[in-house]
């Protein structure tokens, strides 16, 4: 019989080898995949969370932690959608136009997705009607965007105004982020929520649609 601690531990400790295997084997004696999901993976990812809020986990560590959720997540997601399993909520995530930077948002998308959101990751230098098609298809609830350049910031505000164009900005609620971003920004423009770090994403997501952690 697996020692399911070992997901958890494996989740945050950024061991992705052990983070299969545990799952593969996990699977392999008829666990429920949805439990590991809610019971392990999911508060391995809100320790991680909280471990870098108090400065004993780096980004290196929220990178590794993140990977080894995705890994196991890649096993377990198949089976969740063959049995029509919903997620938190769908987000839409992307760089805005005329930012190629990627890292904090890749971050951002693992933790929503550790955190049990479905996550569509449109990419880096992302156009308004992008997100506008995005949300669209995929009837997301959440727009995440990112920006690390002061020059990109204003493609945020020209963002929201296309969804407003659309009619489609009173079903979505929009977040913010990126290392030149402030709340005060974020309120400017008409955001919904501004997050200052990868691990706040995921507490902002779930309190914008009500769904704070059990």
């Amino acid at each position: 019989m697996v020692d399911l601690s070992r997901l958890y531990d494996a989740v945050v400790n950024g061991d992705a080898k052990t983070a299969v295997s545990v799952t593969q084997e996990a699977l392999a004696e008829n666990a429920d995949p949805m439990e590991l999901v809610t019971r392990y993976m999911i508060p391995a990812m809100n320790e991680v969370g909280r471990r870098f809020e108090a400065e004993e986990y780096f980004v290196p560590e929220l990178l590794l932690s993140a990977r080894a959720m995705k890994s196991a997540m890649e096993l377990i997601r198949p089976l969740l959608a063959a049995r029509g399993a919903q997620p938190l909520g769908r987000v839409v995530i992307g760089t805005v136009k005329g930012d190629l930077h990627d890292i904090g948002k890749n971050l951002v998308a693992s933790m929503l997705e550790g955190g049990g959101f479905q996550v569509i990751d449109l990419g880096a230098d992302v156009p308004p009607e992008k997100f506008v098609e995005a949300v669209q298809q995929h009837d997301a609830q959440i727009v995440a965007l990112s920006a690390l350049l002061t020059v990109t910031m204003p493609a945020m505000k020209t963002t929201i105004e296309a969804l407003e164009a659309a009619g489609i900005r009173d079903r979505v609620k929009v977040m913010v982020g990126g290392a030149p971003l402030t709340q005060k920004y974020a309120d400017e423009i008409g955001a919904d929520g501004y997050g200052e770090n990868a691990s706040v994403a995921v507490s902002l997501a779930r309190r914008l649609l009500g769904k704070q952690a059990a």
